[in-house]
């Protein structure tokens, strides 16, 4: 079936009706019924979304929702005959009282107001990871989620895996002793996203002011508006917050936090390149926790210059390791396979084994616990959050020769360990730190209860964000 045969539903730019009320919109899923689901924004992400509420026993999709018509008439056109309702903007398919669930895979600036919006207007939600684009909104999903009553999981899919399940128990029953370190890695290649000369023209088939929608609406200076979103700082975290947000989620899981760090700091930089992009591709983040240190390693660049393979660490590229007093417990990143070994670095026992997230959330739909939920919102902000707040070290930091970086941070053993593996990666790939320095990033102490910064004016106005009306996070969700 062609996109002209179909009638499409293209919003306006109003600002979203009064008529969105949650406790007048349905309440409780039918039981007797499928559950209908929206997905929004699928150029990446989104495409497993649609893919997954398919095969998910229960649900049914029904509408889909992107801000570039090229990329929704595409998807449409591959349903056929089924019976699949088009919009472009999301305000108008949240006046839909036929949708059940909204499951959102935007960039991630979206992410926070898409949620709310959802919440508010009598839907459950599925949102990608991170939850948020700031500190300040991930916190108001989870209010909006327990105001109304709704159910909200968090796109960290590892969390339903049975292999990474056992494996977090059998950490926590002491299956290796004291847990010593936790740490993150995301060493995946990242080339440079090129640099142009001046502002580039927006597509006629994109709705731009829908989709910068929360920030600002700016030149494009970069060659691609889709995916290299990631690598600008108004709309996406960066490698941490992209692919490192699903092993941060892990690490601050295996650690037993449940609230932020109370000190952070970060170092890194954009190395290798000179580009449009503006978040580190290289990168630590400590984060101080009083018993257990949590530290997290993102790398872009590859094994060494010319090389096609990544950098591992205990035989891991993109995991976990927790190191224990008797041995390590390595996270792979399909999360479907999790070894233990000895000191000796002998395996002594595996987990294995996957699931399917979208499922666990359709099953806490028609429960209607948000306990059920393997991934809950609050989870999925605590991990975010994590991101966010290495992040704003980073961003408040200063360039430093690499002995001021060391004088620095000499006292900390774990850091001192990860900073020499960082220089030594850098140096393999030609990067000279005399030319191109490390950026050693502010040390920041935070209260982790009130999710705020002590003392500290310029870290905290980071904390959240300037909305651009109509597309405003509501302080009172």
């Amino acid at each position: 079936m062609k996109m002209n045969r179909r009638k499409f539903i293209y919003g306006t730019a109003a600002g979203v009706t009064a008529a969105l009320s949650a406790k007048s919109w349905s309440q409780v899923a039918r039981a007797n019924s499928d559950i209908r689901v929206a997905v929004v924004g699928f150029n990446g992400r989104g495409k497993d979304h649609i893919s997954g509420f398919r095969k998910a026993k229960g649900a049914r999709l029904a509408a889909l929702c992107d801000a570039d018509q090229q990329i929704l008439g595409n998807e449409i056109n591959k349903e056929g005959n089924a019976t699949v309702t088009p919009y472009t903007d999301i305000r108008r398919l949240l006046e839909n009282k036929d949708i059940d669930v909204v499951s959102i895979a935007t960039p991630n600036h979206w992410h926070a107001l898409a949620s709310i919006w959802a919440i508010q207007a009598g839907k459950d939600v599925y949102v990608e990871k991170p939850v948020s684009h700031n500190v300040w909104e991930g916190r108001k999903i989870v209010e909006a989620a327990r105001k109304y009553g709704k159910i909200v999981q968090t796109g960290t899919q590892s969390r339903s895996q049975p292999a990474t399940q056992e494996a977090i128990k059998w950490i926590k029953e002491g299956g290796l002793g004291k847990v010593e370190v936790v740490r993150g890695l995301c060493y995946k290649r990242r080339p440079s996203i090129g640099k142009v000369n001046g502002p580039q023209q927006i597509p006629s088939h994109i709705n731009y002011d829908l989709w910068c929608g929360p920030a600002p609406i700016e030149p494009l200076m970069r060659e691609k508006l889709h995916y290299d979103w990631h690598w600008v700082w108004s709309t996406g975290c960066g490698d941490l917050g992209n692919q490192g947000i699903h092993q941060m989620d892990i690490a601050r899981w295996a650690h037993g936090s449940t609230e932020l760090s109370p000190a952070i700091f970060s170092i890194g930089g954009r190395l290798g390149y000179d580009d449009d992009g503006e978040t580190p591709n290289t990168q630590i983040v400590y984060h101080a926790y009083p018993k257990v240190p949590l530290i997290f390693e993102v790398r872009g660049l590859p094994r060494s210059t010319g090389d096609k393979d990544m950098d591992a660490f205990h035989k891991a590229s993109v995991g976990n390791i927790v190191h224990c007093e008797g041995g390590t417990v390595v996270f792979t990143g399909s999360y479907s396979r999790v070894s233990a070994f000895d000191k000796d670095g002998t395996e002594i026992k595996k987990f294995e084994g996957g699931a399917d997230h979208y499922e666990n959330f359709i099953k806490a739909v028609q429960s209607r616990k948000h306990t059920d939920l393997n991934a809950d919102i609050l989870e999925g902000h605590l991990s975010s959050a994590l991101c966010h707040t290495g992040n704003i070290s980073y961003r408040l930091g200063s360039k430093q020769p690499t002995d001021e970086i060391k004088e620095e941070i000499k006292r900390n053993d774990v850091a001192m360990e990860a900073l020499d593996r960082m220089l030594e990666h850098l140096s393999k790939n030609g990067v000279d730190l005399k030319q191109t320095p490390l950026t050693m990033g502010q040390f920041l102490r935070m209260d982790p209860k009130r999710e705020t910064f002590i003392r500290n004016r310029a870290a905290s106005e980071m904390l959240t964000r300037n909305y651009r009306a109509p597309y405003v996070v509501p302080d009172k969700v």
